[in-house]
């Protein structure tokens, strides 16, 4: 007798981004492709950056200031916490007196607390460091405090995989709720890095966009060969659990594949101009699929607004569909890369797209290549990638 077919079903989600603070908001966002950039002043040069909207900060403050504890803590983690709380309240998963030990956590981040290491680093210069500034900057206070946030006492990870932080939470979570170790996972990435040392970083890299007058200083794409990174914020984290094939009702959202890609480093960001990680974490993606439903309807690509990250990807994703290419988007040219939370905003953005059956496209020139047409955005896979040279792919699927 076979056995039942499952599937990892997203039952529910949360988000804050610089579009929007919950589904939507964000979703209203995307809709209107309306970019959510603005100009700062960093080292006395103007600068891009996507920051949250003055009702999200507002929401943000308010929950901040609904516990004690939470004014000591790093704005990554309160965003995790607030897109986290959503996630487990759609789910329906939200027990107030009573600590659910069949839920797990695993929420990622690129740097980290970077607003507070910033803030104790400079307290430390002038002798006078907090008793705080460690346990409130280490990686595991992520995750540790959103399962507070949500009474769960299942496993608590938290970790960093560059820019596929996000996935690689998803793919474990995935695997504990395979395994059976857990029962429900809530996983997702949060990143707040708009503070002076790690913009400081990414300028020193040579990418940061210079494109601060415009209306799209991120341009992912774009035919015009310059690098137009610009640093966003914001945390998306997703309710998930395996179930039955037969319990499920048509519509649903699952997590259909995973794929993960790695290749040698051979320069300080990992990139090679093939995009030999991207090449293997779509295919092992693909791979995982029915052989007569490996039909892509669209990719949300990586492509951070750079030069050789943005070539890299498409060479990737030509080489993998060959003639028969889907569409392709991003949302990086509306808010940026938000790094560790860029793939967790990404997977947000493609269940917007399931549900609408619409995308917003770039209004500036762009050289996708043509893809083929769909009359139904039914499977889309998520592509993200980081320094040192890994890559993950994530295949959405509408049942």
């Amino acid at each position: 007798m076979r056995a039942e077919k499952q599937h990892i079903v997203i039952k529910g989600c949360g988000a804050i981004s610089p579009l929007g603070h919950n589904t939507g908001t964000i979703a209203f966002g995307y809709s209107a492709g309306k970019p959510a950039f603005k100009t700062i002043v960093h080292q006395g040069a103007p600068t891009p950056i996507a920051a949250l909207p003055e009702s999200a900060e507002q929401l943000l403050l308010q929950l901040q200031k609904s516990n004690p504890n939470y004014k000591h803590l790093d704005r990554s983690v309160l965003m995790a916490v607030y897109a986290a709380k959503q996630a487990v309240v759609q789910a329906g998963w939200l027990q107030q007196d009573n600590v659910d030990h069949e839920l797990g956590v695993n929420i990622g981040s690129s740097r980290g607390a970077t607003g507070l290491l910033e803030q104790h680093y400079t307290s430390f210069q002038q002798d006078r460091l907090s008793s705080g500034a460690s346990p409130t900057t280490t990686l595991g206070n992520l995750s540790s405090w959103v399962a507070h946030a949500v009474n769960a006492g299942g496993a608590q990870i938290s970790h960093s995989i560059t820019c596929s932080t996000a996935l690689m939470a998803v793919a474990n979570a995935t695997a504990w709720l395979k395994a059976g170790m857990a029962k429900r996972f809530l996983a997702g990435g949060t990143e707040a890095p708009l503070t002076d040392f790690t913009i400081a970083q990414m300028k020193s890299v040579g990418i940061y966009s210079k494109l601060h007058d415009h209306l799209y200083p991120c341009q992912p794409y774009a035919v015009a060969k310059q690098n137009t990174f610009v640093l966003g914020e914001g945390a998306a984290v997703f309710a998930l659990e395996l179930l039955p094939d037969t319990t499920l009702e048509p519509g649903t959202t699952v997590v259909a594949s995973i794929g993960l890609g790695f290749e040698a480093i051979k320069s300080k960001t990992g990139i090679s101009a093939d995009g030999l990680n991207f090449q293997q974490s779509m295919q092992q993606a693909l791979s995982q699929l029915p052989e007569n439903d490996r039909k892509i309807d669209l990719v949300i690509t990586h492509t951070p607004g750079t030069i050789a990250g943005d070539a890299a990807e498409l060479n990737a994703i030509v080489s993998v569909f060959k003639d028969q290419l889907p569409a392709l988007t991003t949302n990086k040219f509306l808010f940026g890369h938000t790094l560790g939370a860029s793939g967790a905003l990404s997977l947000h953005h493609a269940m917007h797209i399931l549900a609408s059956q619409s995308y917003t496209a770039p209004a500036y020139q762009t050289n996708i290549p043509v893809s083929q047409k769909t009359q139904k955005y039914k499977q889309i896979l998520v592509n993200a990638a980081g320094f040192g040279g890994n890559a993950a792919s994530i295949i959405l699927k509408q049942l």
